[in-house]
């Protein structure tokens, strides 16, 4: 691995996940005006189709990982993956997730929604920060349904995060009193768990910053993809050009710029949470209390460490 005086001086190498849609396949665009940009997703094809358009233009380098972050062995592989490019890291953005709207179960029976969001980003997260230079920014991309005491999160129907424990929530189990839409319990406690997990590090390895960012509701993205084909069009062409007009919401173009900027740019304080304007936010006041946000980090390593390691 470059040093980080090595790393100065090379060109610098951007981790995203979830590059091929939405906001992930523009932030991914963005950060090709920035260096290398190294695609983190499960669509080989896709993320061939974003790396090809990025390796045309002028300058553009980008090079492709296959990772599916329901499965932690996969996740493990693919950061050995990166570790074996030898490549400058300066920073990663974890930005993959999915909201669907059963509960689904990954191949090893955890909850796919809390696996995929949650378990996923924070192995590779964990497996990479040896790797990355001092001051180098980490962002996972949050959501404000998390929190039970934010008013358009409840209007659609969202109650909060319902964390019982890290092992409860792989198996699809969470506190009382939740959500009546599918889905939406298993997606606020995997938000939850992002953020816990950015506010822990900050306090564990203050050589880097952790930094949350909360995009705005982005309505067409590929987020809702297990929606109905009404739904998604009603999202695509009639709620999305209106985005701009409605508080807390964006577009993917507005998203990518802000997470892009926030990447690259330095310096933010470690721990903090931005809106999706930039500007610092608060989370629930479950998960600003550091004995929960630090339980959620102890326990999910703990449930981790049961995957066994790849032997191949």
């Amino acid at each position: 691995m470059p040093t980080p005086e090595h790393s100065a001086s090379a060109t610098p190498a951007w981790i995203i996940t979830g590059p091929t849609s939405g906001i992930g396949r523009r932030t991914a665009l963005e950060l090709a005006e920035h260096g290398i940009v190294v695609l983190v997703g499960r669509d080989p094809n896709k993320l061939e189709e974003v790396e090809a358009e990025i390796n045309a233009r002028a300058g553009g380098h980008a090079i492709s990982v296959v990772c599916d972050f329901s499965d932690i062995t996969s996740v493990r592989r693919a950061a050995a993956q990166i570790v074996a490019l030898g490549l400058p890291l300066a920073g990663m953005l974890n930005n993959a997730g999915i909201m669907p709207n059963r509960a689904d179960r990954t191949p090893q029976g955890w909850d796919l929604a809390y696996t995929t969001n949650h378990l996923g980003p924070f192995a590779l997260t964990e497996t990479l920060i040896p790797h990355l230079p001092d001051h180098a920014n980490v962002i996972f991309t949050c959501s404000g349904v998390e929190d039970p005491e934010r008013k358009p999160a409840v209007t659609a129907g969202f109650r909060g995060a319902r964390y019982i424990s890290a092992e409860a929530s792989a198996r699809g189990e969470w506190q009382p009193g939740g959500s009546s839409k599918p889905g939406f319990d298993a997606y606020a406690t995997s938000k939850q768990g992002n953020l816990a997990t950015v506010l822990s590090f900050a306090r564990e390895t203050p050589r880097l910053r952790f930094i949350a960012v909360e995009p705005g509701f982005n309505p067409g993205t590929g987020l809702g993809r297990d929606a109905n084909p009404a739904l998604r069009f009603l999202a695509k062409y009639v709620l999305a050009p209106l985005a701009p007009l409605i508080k807390y919401w964006s577009t993917p173009k507005r998203a990518a710029r802000l997470l892009a900027g926030v990447l690259t740019s330095q310096p933010h304080p470690s721990g903090v949470y931005y809106d999706e304007n930039g500007k610092p936010m608060l989370g629930s006041a479950q998960v600003r209390d550091p004995a929960f946000s630090d339980r959620v980090v102890a326990e999910t390593r703990a449930l981790l460490a049961q995957v066994p390691s790849d032997t191949r």
